[in-house]
């Protein structure tokens, strides 16, 4: 299941928990070794994989610990481009003019970045 998807916080904080789990069983470590690794306690992890919310940094732990932080960067890039953002900005930039300017272009019929 997609987390998107999901309608709720709560479902999307299950899904992650449920992936969580899921991983921590295929590499064969018990919820104990992988708090120990992680220096979360086994109660956190318990109620992460339970979906109940939990700190960022615990699961920021846990994923350094399960070698999956690298993951992070697909989620939250350092740069993000958006070209619909990008023209969304340049249209704004463009129908800002001056007082008593209409329009894109102004009263003089020139537009923003054409002016001197």
């Amino acid at each position: 299941m997609k987390i998107h998807e999901l309608g709720t916080s709560s479902a999307r904080l299950g899904e992650l928990g449920r992936r969580l789990a899921l991983v921590r069983r295929q590499r064969g470590l018990a919820q104990e070794e992988l708090a120990e690794r992680a220096g979360v306690g086994v109660a956190t992890l318990r109620r992460i994989e339970d979906g109940k919310d939990a700190r960022l940094g615990s699961w920021l732990r846990l994923l350094q610990a399960l070698d999956m932080l690298a993951g992070v960067d697909l989620v939250l890039p350092a740069e993000f481009r958006s070209p619909r953002a990008e023209v969304q900005g340049r249209r704004r930039r463009r129908t800002r003019g001056a007082p008593g300017e209409t329009g894109s272009a102004g009263a003089q019929g020139v537009w923003e970045d054409e002016r001197p």
